[in-house]
């Protein structure tokens, strides 16, 4: 998919986040690529078949430290290649894929470990 449609599909699953959720989001960045740098790889252990849809970098909210007063911002990145090829292995609608991975990233933003965040997720999917 191009680009410009793949980056339209972020902003909407961005608003798919509640409004409550929204509200409190401050100084993050979105960005995209097409795959996970080979840093992002080496730091999360991938092996050569796995790879990730989303990646989040920053201190979560709860682990700041509110003196700071210049504070780069947290990123968020998604992987354009992982995530369409994920919708299409699932036969799922890329929309809903990007969606639940802004979501997944952005509880790592709100403080939640890996495990806290599959156990909301097993909870979402569930209802």
């Amino acid at each position: 998919m191009e680009r410009t449609k793949f980056e339209k599909l972020v902003r909407e699953g961005c608003e798919r986040l509640p409004a409550a959720v929204r509200e409190k989001i401050r100084n993050v960045a979105i960005l995209i690529e097409d795959e996970p740098s080979e840093e992002v790889r080496r730091l999360e252990g991938l092996s050569g078949g796995e790879t990730l849809l989303g990646y989040y970098h920053g201190v979560p909210l709860t682990a700041r430290n509110y003196e700071d007063t210049v504070v780069p911002p947290d990123t968020i990145t998604l992987f354009q290649n992982p995530i369409e090829t994920a919708a299409r292995g699932d036969a799922i609608d890329v929309r809903d894929v990007i969606a639940d991975t802004i979501w997944h990233e952005f509880a790592h933003h709100f403080g939640m470990d890996e495990d806290a965040v599959q156990e909301r997720e097993n909870k979402r999917n569930q209802q």
